[in-house]
């Protein structure tokens, strides 16, 4: 370990470049923790990764909320099926994927004046199994979140037929593994106009098939499933429009950093400015203000 040096390091985060920035960060960051530990322990004298530094890898594309026309348009297409208690969860409480499927009904308080749920469970993955963790990765994900009326009806709907622990649970009451979630997501995929392709075997060849969807029509295997959704969905996709609908509705910034779950008040402010102050009417209002001032100088 002593013999390492800064270029092997650096040698080694070539293929990781390749990945997504904040995966590239994550395995920088991993590398100065197992370099600083190590000389703290003396295990090495000097440090390689002091000058390391975390940028790089492929910039990920600015997350985009779902318009108000779109969450309608989704939960209109997965009404009455296993997605939708997770898409109203995520719609209208904003807690991450790990957090929605880890929730259990013990932290869901439906009988109150103000019904609320409690995250304090993060679910995780060895190997395909699901791991109900106790311990959040840090202090501020540990929050109570009102409920809107909607998902409070939606949970009381979910909550009379249930038979598991879990709000979210597959078939035999336990926590989803990661096939089952991917499998849940489907539903949601499968109603998309996303081109996509699957191969079959005709003849004894594997023959590739590309389907393109039109919106409007019934898939062509599966009479029930109709392309109604013209964008794409992913599930962080659905926190980050609880969270711009919060700052849209003029919530202040220390509360949605509480109600999100952010450790870091310099998230929820990078989240805050982007989407508060490129609304028109609210830069409009900003400008207005200062011209004010000025004129009235």
């Amino acid at each position: 370990m002593a013999d390492v040096t800064l270029d092997d390091i650096q040698l080694a985060l070539v293929p990781v470049s390749q990945k997504s920035a904040s995966v590239y960060k994550s395995v920088v960051i991993l590398y100065k923790s197992i370099f600083r530990a190590a000389k703290e322990s003396h295990v090495i004298d000097e440090n390689p990764t002091i000058y390391l530094d975390s940028k790089g890898g492929v910039p990920q594309e600015e997350r985009q909320a779902l318009t108000d026309e779109q969450a309608e348009r989704l939960l209109d297409a997965i009404r009455g099926l296993p997605p939708y208690v997770f898409v109203m969860i995520g719609l209208y409480a904003g807690l991450r994927r790990e957090e929605i499927l880890a929730l259990q009904w013990d932290s869901v308080y439906l009988d109150t004046d103000t019904p609320y749920l409690t995250v304090r469970r993060a679910w995780h993955t060895e190997h395909n199994r699901p791991v109900i963790l106790t311990e959040l990765k840090t202090k501020a994900a540990e929050r109570n979140i009102p409920l809107p009326v909607c998902l409070a009806e939606c949970l009381k709907a979910a909550k009379a037929i249930s038979t598991s622990d879990y709000v979210v649970a597959n078939r035999d009451g336990e926590p989803l593994s990661y096939t089952q979630f991917k499998r849940l997501w489907q539903y949601i995929v499968t109603r998309t106009v996303k081109e996509r392709s699957y191969y079959r075997y005709e003849d004894g060849k594997r023959i590739k098939h590309t389907v393109t969807p039109v919106l409007g029509e019934k898939a062509a295997h599966n009479g029930r499933v109709v392309y109604s959704l013209d964008f794409e969905v992913t599930p962080h996709q659905l926190r980050h429009t609880y969270i711009t609908n919060l700052i849209h509705s003029s919530v202040d910034p220390k509360t949605v950093q509480y109600l999100a779950g952010h450790e870091s008040s310099k998230i929820t402010m990078d989240i805050y400015a982007k989407v508060k102050y490129n609304r028109p009417d609210q830069l409009v209002r900003t400008m207005g203000s200062a011209f004010a001032q000025w004129e009235a100088v």
